[in-house]
């Protein structure tokens, strides 16, 4: 174990699943879940929660392989398989939504790391999460590869009547060469885009950010022309 894991108080814990296979999760109890984002930064929200560091999606561009490098732990596999759990996620976001000083701003989820990556299957935070973003009709959204979404179908449509919630699906390309070659722990994009079309049945508002569009790899004409064709289909 790293030593910035080992000063929070880490437990490691790995699971002998197929899913889990060659993979860590390290248990902390964190001390703040709302992430204030820093004025510099060129985002259309000011506050963030990431339930997860690290993510077994393993996309080969993310921009936040680097953030694993503070926790002494490379940015290459370990970013795929060494995860970061914040196992009090839930009773945290309580404790911070009922502050005096929280104003209800809206708050991003997915921005990191994907909130629905693998490991939520086990750890299942974002239904804690969920639950308090309903219970003080908080407002939210939510970005993901993941089709572990449609597991919280119920809790988002509770949500949904207490404040404005938003989610998205990432899908930059449909080309199933490249997804496979760079983005091999998610589902596939045919996958994605039929996230999206049942969450707006369910009455849940879900667009795509088609993204990202790589150079030379996935911005051809055709590639371009049949991914939007693909998200026009699927309604969003």
């Amino acid at each position: 174990m790293s030593a910035p894991l080992f000063q929070q108080g880490a437990v490691a814990r790995r699971f002998d699943t197929p899913e889990f296979r060659g993979m860590t999760f390290y248990e902390i109890r964190a001390k703040s879940i709302i992430n204030h984002v820093p004025a510099a930064s060129r985002v259309p929200f000011r506050w963030t929660i990431n339930p997860y560091r690290g993510c077994s999606h393993a996309c080969v561009y993310c921009f936040a392989r680097n953030t694993h490098t503070y926790l002494d732990l490379d940015f290459g596999e370990d970013f795929n398989s060494q995860v970061v759990v914040k196992v009090n996620a839930g009773s945290l976001l309580r404790k911070e939504l009922a502050a005096p000083r929280w104003t209800g701003e809206h708050i991003a989820m997915g921005t990191n790391v994907d909130p629905y990556q693998r490991a939520e299957g086990r750890y299942r935070l974002m239904r804690d999460i969920l639950e308090g973003m309903r219970d003080f009709a908080q407002p939210f959204s939510i970005l993901t590869k993941g089709s572990l979404v449609l597991r919280d179908v119920d809790l988002l449509q509770q949500c949904a009547k207490e404040a404005d919630v938003a989610t998205n699906v990432s899908v930059g390309f449909v080309d199933r060469a490249v997804w496979r070659a760079i983005e091999p722990g998610t589902p596939n994009p045919k996958k994605r885009l039929e996230v999206c079309r049942t969450l707006n049945v369910a009455g849940i508002p879900c667009g795509v950010l088609m993204a990202p569009v790589i150079p030379f790899l996935t911005d051809s004409p055709d590639q371009l022309e049949s991914t939007v064709a693909a998200i026009a289909e699927a309604g969003a």
